[in-house]
């Protein structure tokens, strides 16, 4: 059964387009899932691609996952990591850090593709500042069933766990599914939701609209299935007991704290990122994104 579907805001971007599941206006948070994007699929031939400039981020944890196309990602940890399909990236804020993704140019010339997932997880109570990391994680499971696969890309399912770090109770995966293939959709997590990306596919017999965020009732085992092929996302886990408040890139149970650090970017008092540090996006007086209650 699905409880709630929620349509994403598409922003243009020129070269691809964003579409932007959470937060919404009807519901912030599934799970720690606090912010999805999908992005693509996109052919970025004769541009520059991607170029997110330097940004901060506190009290969350970012999730990169690509079905085509590569990303560079710098932080100001040091960090410098080549995003490839197959691999997820995860780059823990806590008490804030600085970061950009931009298309690698010899990917540009070579394979102009991009289509993907960033997902932003808020950090639980008593974890909201911990100091910040980063992890490229890329011996992730694959679970075979037929005309089914799955990759376990964060948390526990269908018996597998994936190593990649997790701060609060997370599943979440990517589904491929062949003509006539179905997996089912495990009941563990407070709760759940799925995202067709690619293709025809229903849950229960319902089918999915693309893009859409379809949130799962509660703990019923349900059954996703399709009859030409299909690619989706599921996502969730614990359900939050206290608020988290958005502004831009800023995630915190504390108001006060995104009052602080909105103070602090625009003073310069985050840390810089080595090897792009001549750019940075000036904090927007109404950003995209901002669910306070």
């Amino acid at each position: 059964m699905i409880t709630q579907t929620i349509t994403p805001v598409t922003h243009d971007l020129g070269q691809f387009e964003v579409r932007r599941a959470l937060p919404a206006r009807e519901r912030t948070m599934v799970g720690p899932f606090i912010f999805v994007d999908e992005f693509g699929p996109a052919d970025l031939t004769g541009g520059e691609g991607m170029a997110v400039r330097p940004h901060p981020h506190i009290n969350l944890a970012t999730v990169t996952w690509l079905f085509e196309g590569a990303i560079d990602h710098r932080d100001s940890l040091g960090t410098f990591a080549t995003i490839r399909p197959g691999q997820v990236n995860l780059m823990t804020a806590g008490r804030g850090i600085v970061h950009s993704e931009r298309s690698p140019e010899a990917e540009l010339a070579t394979n102009p593709k991009l289509f993907g997932m960033q997902t932003w997880l808020a950090l639980p109570d008593g974890r909201e500042e911990i100091d910040p990391a980063f992890e490229a994680q890329t011996d992730l499971p694959w679970i075979e069933d037929g005309n089914a696969r799955a990759c376990v890309i964060m948390g526990e399912l269908w018996g597998a766990r994936a190593p990649t770090t997790t701060h609060a109770a997370t599943i979440y995966a990517e589904i491929v599914l062949g003509a006539g293939g179905a997996l089912p959709i495990d009941a563990e997590a407070d709760e759940r939701a799925v995202m067709l990306v690619e293709g025809a596919a229903t849950i229960d017999g319902i089918a999915l609209t693309p893009y859409e965020l379809a949130v799962l009732a509660p703990g019923k085992a349900m059954r996703l299935a399709s009859d030409t092929g299909a690619r989706a996302m599921l996502l969730g886990g614990e359900a939050f007991a206290s608020q988290r408040h958005v502004f831009w890139n800023f995630v915190s149970s504390s108001r006060e704290r995104i009052e602080q650090a909105k103070q602090d970017w625009r003073e310069g008092c985050f840390p810089k990122v080595p090897g792009d540090e001549a750019e940075f996006i000036p904090l927007p007086d109404r950003p995209k994104t901002v669910s306070y209650p």
